[in-house]
Parts: structure tokens; sequence; C-alpha cells
């Protein structure tokens, strides 16, 4: 199969898949186009995996992981490709401002600074090498003279990739597994590939050994097969909640390990002691970053109702204010929306809140000066129901809903009132109070004034945003199993000089 890519694009081997350390040949000549959503012009076309290829990928890292030397490396000599992983995507981190911007949207200066920012992460979890506590003494309980806690490489792992934040997502899944000794389906999305292959080329560069590293391009059904294939010990899975639950239901009936990052509508409660100026001009940025393509954006603002109508006219003058453009367009603060069907979608829900009775404030349109690419305009509901569709479902764009409360109980209540249990905020000027509500708060991270991720230390949700946690020392912690390992005596390399 032959696929021609244009010249702006800084990858070397689109038409194949990275299996067992080689560019492999596709099972078949299927292609995915990549449409680059400001101009919404074919950016590259690339290989797309089908069943057959999956298979392959899998049967690679398990024999990676059962006969290869990776999993028999101690930590520290994995902790030196990790390091090597770091130098080379640093070298390229402005591949990664290039190719980000053309399948997501992004604006081009956050992708650069992700760019050079996500090789830390590998340098982290590499530095774990030395400090986490892989196996550690313990006493047993129930006969024996010596006790070993092991935590041991959970072994295949799978995982996949969303659209929105690839290059982000990719370095806190493959980094704790790398250092835990686990072996990696890495499976792209087909509408942002890129920064996989990118991933690849640094892999093959570095000489990370065959088939620890797996890279494939497929869509949902043969997606599905890496999630179905038995020779996975573990999904780790970003994306929407439907999705998660069409995996967590196969991971169930095989009991494979599975971490799920899922949806989120997240929930800003304003206090009546905060000023309203502030508070609009810090949800406007977090609701325009990335063109509120972010699973943890606050998009449901919960205010009192002596304040809602300021609120909403503040959010509404912040929001115009915003600069919708080309995303390498340095005077440009948002981006488009990454596809035709995310528009769609977005505009749909605008009009359903409309139709729902809530207040359109600003925005809910195309910008009139851009005739090509799928933008929207920055959107601000007011009087919105907390039972109303667009408080329900994760709109995945730039549209805030303002919803009044009738004091601090009922906005808890309202913030706590749905299926999602992602991301929360607490706009106050007493620090008292805002540890008090976010305690009350069903929530994975609560931030204060500000909308927080931090996956520095841990990130996920409650209820129907997820299972488990990435990021930190948890995050490596999801790659590991542990076993008991009960002696007897004690062995020779465990004792002291003095016995």
């Amino acid at each position: 199969m032959s696929v021609t890519s244009p010249s702006k694009v800084p990858l070397a081997t689109l038409d194949r898949f990275y299996i067992g350390g080689e560019w492999v040949v596709p099972s078949t000549d299927a292609t995915i186009d990549v449409v680059d959503p400001s101009t919404e012009e074919v950016f590259f076309r690339i290989a797309e995996a089908k069943d057959a290829d999956v298979a392959r990928a899998a049967g690679a890292a398990r024999d990676a992981f059962d006969s290869g030397p990776w999993p028999r490396m101690s930590h520290q000599e994995r902790a030196t490709y990790l390091r090597a992983l770091a130098a080379g995507l640093r070298e390229r981190a402005a591949d990664t401002g290039e190719i980000w911007p053309r399948e997501s949207g992004v604006l081009h200066s956050f992708a650069m600074l992700t760019g050079e920012g996500v090789p830390g992460v590998y340098d982290y979890y590499a530095s774990m090498a030395d400090t986490y506590p892989f196996e550690e003494r313990a006493t047993p309980t129930a006969g024996g003279e010596f006790g070993l806690l092991v935590r041991e490489p959970v072994g295949v792992v799978g995982a996949i990739i969303p659209w929105n934040a690839p290059t982000f997502l990719i370095a806190y899944k493959l980094a704790p597994a790398l250092i835990a000794g686990c072996t990696v389906v890495l499976k792209s999305s087909p509408e942002a590939p890129g920064e996989a292959y990118l991933v690849a080329e640094v892999a093959a560069a570095i000489g990370l050994p065959p088939g620890v590293l797996n890279v494939v391009t497929a869509d949902r059904e043969a997606s599905e097969s890496l999630v179905r294939d038995p020779r996975v010990d573990k999904i780790s899975f970003t994306g929407s909640t439907a999705a998660g639950r069409r995996i967590a239901s196969i991971c169930g009936e095989r009991i494979a390990r599975c971490t799920l990052e899922l949806g989120g509508k997240s929930a800003a409660v304003v206090l009546d002691d905060i000023d309203l100026a502030e508070v609009a001009d810090t949800l406007s940025a977090a609701a325009c970053a990335n063109t509120g393509q972010v699973c943890s954006s606050l998009t449901r603002i919960v205010v009192s109702r002596s304040r809602h109508d300021a609120l909403v006219d503040a959010l509404a003058a912040a929001f115009s204010q915003v600069r919708v453009g080309d995303p390498f367009d340095a005077s440009s603060q948002m981006g488009p929306l990454a596809m035709r069907r995310q528009r769609d979608r977005v505009e749909g829900l605008i009009a359903k809140g409309i139709a729902e009775g809530a207040r359109l404030v600003t925005g809910g349109g195309r910008p009139k000066d851009l005739d090509r690419g799928w933008y929207v305009e920055p959107t601000v509901f007011g009087d919105v129901d907390n039972a109303s569709t667009i408080a329900r479902e994760e709109i995945f764009g730039p549209v805030l809903s303002v919803i009044p409360a009738d004091d601090e109980s009922q906005a808890v209540e309202i913030a706590n009132a749905t299926i999602y249990g992602l991301n929360a905020s607490v706009f106050t000027n007493d620090a008292d109070r805002a540890r008090a509500v976010a305690g009350r708060l069903r929530s994975g991270t609560v931030g204060h004034n500000a909308m927080r991720t931090d996956f520095g230390v841990a990130f996920g949700g409650f209820k129907q945003s997820g299972i488990g946690r990435e990021g930190g020392t948890i995050g490596l912690q999801a790659y590991l199993e542990t076993k008991f390992v009960i002696l007897n005596e004690i062995p020779s390399v465990y004792r002291t000089a003095g016995g």
C-alpha cells in the first residue's frame, strides 16, 4: 500500500504499524483520513488496523512480556530507556506543536508547551526506579519466618487514547506501565494518531526492546478486539462514559484489570463572598482551553439566585472578548472543534438548550469572519434547569450553563446531582468554607478559585466518571500486582551482620 503525506507532516511511516520493534505492513489496504479542523483539508492519511493487526500487536506484547528481557530487567535498567524516551521526545517538541493543532484544533502555543513539558513525565516515572517500594519486608501473621511484599508488573497493557489530548495522555499511561515492567499495545484514535506514531519513532530510535511498545490506529470494532483479547491483562482507557461502560463490561467478563478515565459534567460552586468579575475571567479562560474539549471542564456554574444575573452578565462580557481563530495565529485564544461531527453535536445541544427554555446570553453560533473550519462561538446560557439536557450531558465544547441555587446547601446538592464526578471547584475568599464545601462534593478533584487538575498527584473520578486514578505514585500502582512471598527462613541477601 502506498500512502503519501504532505511534506509538512513530521512523521516518516504512516502506512505501517509499529509492532514487535518493526514497522510492519498492514493486513489490508484500509486507511483513515486525518483532517485539519481549521482548514477542513486532509492533513495526512494513515493505515487503519483491523482485527488481525490488533491481534498481531497483542501477540508481540505478550511474547515480549513472557519471553523478552523487559520484565526481567531491573527498574534502573528500564529507567534508562524512559530517560532516553524523554530526551527523544524533547528533541521533537516542535513536531508535537505541528501535529496536535492540525488534528484537534488546540492552540499551537499550548501544543508547544505540552511538547516541551510532557517528556518530564517519563523522567518522573524513571526516578521511581530508586524511590518506589517495589519490594519491602512484611511480617507474616499466619505462619512463616520471613515475608516480602512484592509489587510486580500487571502484564500486557492495552492503552486506548482519545483524540483531545493524546501526547499528554499517552505519557501518563505509557511511562508508569514501562517502569513497572509491563509491555504495551498503544491504540491511538483515528482522529488524532500522529502523536502515538511520534512516540513509536522515538522508541525505535532509542532501541526499545522489541514488543515492549506496539502502536496501531484503529476504529471501534478493532479496538474492541483489543479489549477482548485474553493475552491483554489490563486495559487503560480514556474516553467517553458510554465507551467506558462497554469496556468495563467486556473486562468484567474475563476479570481483566481496567483503569477508566471517563466523562464529566463538572460544577463550579460560586459562593457569595467572591468577586464575580474574577470568577468570570477565570471560568472563561478555562472553558476555552482546547475549545472546551476537556473532560474536566467546569461547565455547570452554580451560583446563588440573587447573584445569578450579575454572574451571567460578567461571563457574557468575558466570553464575548475571546478571540476565536487559526490555532497557529498568536492572537487566537481559542481554535476550532476537532471534527465536523463534534461541531454538529455542540450545535445540536445548543439548540436543545434553547428549546428547553434556557436563556442564551452570548454565542451559540459560528464566528462570522471564519468561512471554513469547525469553529463555534464561546457560549453562555443563563437560568438553566439542572435537569435539562445541557446540564446533564457532556457537551465537550465551550458552552457554560449557569444554574441558580437558593443557598449553599442547595448549590452543593445541585453540583452532586449528576452521574459524573470528575472535577469541581469552589469559588470563595474563605479557605475554611472552601474546604468544608469541598468535603461535601462527590468529585475526584476539587479546586479553589480555579479549574484544577493534578496528574502529578492523582487524577480520576467518582461515579460514572471512571475507575481508578492516573498520575503520581497512584498512577504507577495501577500497573502493578501485589504478591506476598512467605518463606520459612530469611534469605541470605536480607540477613544483617547481626543475624
